[in-house]
């Protein structure tokens, strides 16, 4: 059971860069630092939104319109931490549990 749950908790650690990478790879994209016409950047960015879609689109269903400013990824962040926090919580409650 330890190992299940530090191997979700390298996971969840893992998604969050992936989803930190993604908001400042659009911001790059929308104010033309880089080029979505690049083949390398073009595969990057599609790869990062088949990642991180699938938990992002829900949570925008649900939040209000802020215009141009998507928050979801921050919604998403936050959990992530706050699961990673019960995570060690969890381990370090039953350091010795199998």
């Amino acid at each position: 059971m330890r190992a299940l749950l530090i191997v979700i908790n390298i996971a969840l650690g893992l998604y969050w860069w992936v989803i930190v990478i993604m908001a400042i790879m659009s911001w790059l994209i929308a104010f033309h630092v880089i080029n979505v016409y690049n083949e390398v950047v073009r595969s990057i960015w599609n790869a990062l939104n088949a990642l991180t879609e699938p938990v992002l689109r829900p949570i925008r269903n649900v939040l209000p319109s802020f215009g141009g400013l998507d928050i979801s990824p921050v919604i998403v962040l936050l959990i992530i931490m706050f699961l990673q926090y019960l995570i060690a919580g969890l381990l370090t409650m039953y350091p010795y549990a199998i």
